[in-house]
């Protein structure tokens, strides 16, 4: 049976009660044990996170300690899983550059602000994360992000719809979802969930559920290509 740990707390617009009651379903479902914890101390015991199969923030704006950070960082870099959706995994910690390195974009607006009606955009056939799901509407914040290079994007948006500085720039194309590896863990993100309503939505809770499976399923891998020769194989985990 997998492991996960659910930290919830951070700024309450983002729903996070509401929003681990979904999660942890979704978790349950797949035969994971939960700890749901409200409290950061929860990253202080360095040997228990790495026990773990999969990290799920849920924590927007914030403060996070060294001593809390350093922990998840090394464990995700070990193998376990780190996967979570809007403000509460890539607005969390808005001064903790490590945390932004390690999930792969921190978010910086969203013209337009609630009720913004746009279209995500499925990068079709790149990864088994995304398999079946096609574009589909949302009406809610439009997430523009500076995101690392590194990941590999599962899912954009189109910008600008709402007007702003920014449309002098023309046309971009800004990732919604994306995977990233950290060490040997493995990184899930989704933009999507101003309100735990969007995240409801069926092709948000198939991509969370796809997206903490693989991000969890990281850690069996890392362990089962120990070998100096499995590990000059990139990629593999």
């Amino acid at each position: 049976m997998h492991q996960a740990l659910i930290v919830c707390g951070g700024w309450k617009g983002h729903e996070p009660i509401l929003l681990t009651d979904i999660f942890r379903k979704i978790l349950l479902e797949e035969n994971f044990d939960v700890e749901v914890s409200d409290t950061l101390d929860a990253f202080l015991d360095a040997e228990k996170l790495k026990s773990l199969d999969l990290i799920v923030p849920i924590w927007t704006m914030g403060k996070i300690t060294k001593e809390q950070c350093e922990p998840v960082l090394a464990a995700v870099a070990s193998g376990v899983g780190i996967a979570g959706n809007h403000g509460g995994m890539c607005d969390a910690f808005r001064d903790s550059v490590q945390w932004q390195f390690m999930t792969g974009g921190n978010w910086v607006a969203h013209p337009g602000n609630d009720g913004t009606d746009y279209v995500v955009n499925i990068k079709k056939g790149s990864n088994p994360i995304v398999e079946g799901i096609e574009d589909f509407s949302v009406q809610s914040e439009q997430y523009y992000l500076h995101v690392d290079p590194a990941v590999e994007v599962l899912a954009t948006t189109r910008f600008p719809t709402a007007e702003g500085p920014h449309a002098a720039n023309g046309v971009v194309d800004m990732p919604v979802v994306w995977t990233k590896r950290w060490g040997k863990g493995r990184v899930f993100y989704n933009a999507l969930g101003h309100h735990a309503d969007v995240m409801e939505m069926p092709q948000n809770i198939t991509l969370m559920r796809r997206g903490f499976l693989w991000a969890a399923q990281g850690k069996q891998l890392a362990q089962q290509y120990q070998t100096e020769a499995d590990r000059s194989v990139p990629n593999m985990w």
